[in-house]
């Protein structure tokens, strides 16, 4: 019995210290508007692999240029496809390393309730002071924004209107506290188990901008980091993509 115990003791100890030895860290920068479902996913990452992530929060278009002048990340978690292709172009990125881990939905949104009509009607009536949406030139939610009042024929008509933040994340901002009546965001900034939380919105008809693929990418820094490739393996894992279609997200086909 004794013989029996120890040997299991043993094993414990040995799988301890290999846990130890080989869990790692990986920095990671995500796209702001996949802030809550990255914190879910970077939880389940540790207690199933025992590595962690380490996130930072922001816009697509600001971590590709600090990638490009030295930054210290290993992943990035895109709000588009097209800025994990030109890491990779410019030699900042593992080539083959890229694929679509989420299909995101722009949703028209304010803070009131029953202010956004299910039709977003409101935008042609104009009945409002501030617009808020991402900078088109830095975030791909923005830029879908804009192509969606260009096809309404109403970015002339309500350019007076607009008020650009840096990242998909400031836009929330301004609209929860306020400082805009309405403004484009992703819907799982406002959605919690299939419900929008608070407030009013319209989801945008996916046919009225391009969709919007979401890349992730390794990075040359972390080309050698075992955490941030089994972070890669783990977003396509059945867990992560229970939480990515939680938030409102399709998934790639």
């Amino acid at each position: 019995m004794f013989k029996y115990i120890s040997i299991r003791f043993c094993l414990l100890f040995l799988l301890l210290m290999s846990q130890s030895t080989y869990s790692a860290t990986t920095l990671v920068a995500v796209a702001a508007n996949f802030s809550k479902p990255m914190t879910e996913i970077a939880a389940g990452f540790e207690k199933a692999t025992g590595h962690s992530a380490n996130l930072s929060f922001g816009s697509t278009g600001k971590f590709v240029s600090q990638m490009e002048n030295g930054g210290p990340f290993e992943i990035l978690l895109a709000a588009d496809e097209k800025s994990p292709e030109k890491l990779i172009q410019d030699g900042f990125a593992v080539s083959g390393s890229q694929f679509i881990y989420a299909v995101g939905k722009l949703v028209l949104w304010s803070a009131t309730p029953g202010y956004v009509d299910d039709k977003g009607g409101i935008l042609s009536s104009g009945d409002f002071t501030h617009l808020a949406l991402a900078d088109p030139k830095l975030a791909p939610y923005g830029a879908a924004a804009i192509e969606v009042l260009n096809g309404l024929k109403l970015q002339e008509k309500l350019l007076p209107l607009i008020v650009q933040s840096e990242s998909i994340a400031q836009a929330y901002q301004f609209i929860s506290t306020g400082n805009a009546e309405l403004g484009f965001v992703a819907l799982s900034q406002v959605i919690d188990n299939g419900k929008i939380t608070s407030g009013s919105a319209w989801i945008v008809p996916a046919e009225l901008h391009a969709p919007i693929k979401q890349a992730v990418v390794l990075l040359n820094n972390g080309a050698e980091n075992p955490a941030a490739k089994a972070l890669l393996v783990y977003l396509k894992s059945a867990p992560a993509l229970e939480i990515i279609k939680k938030y409102g997200y399709d998934l790639a086909q």
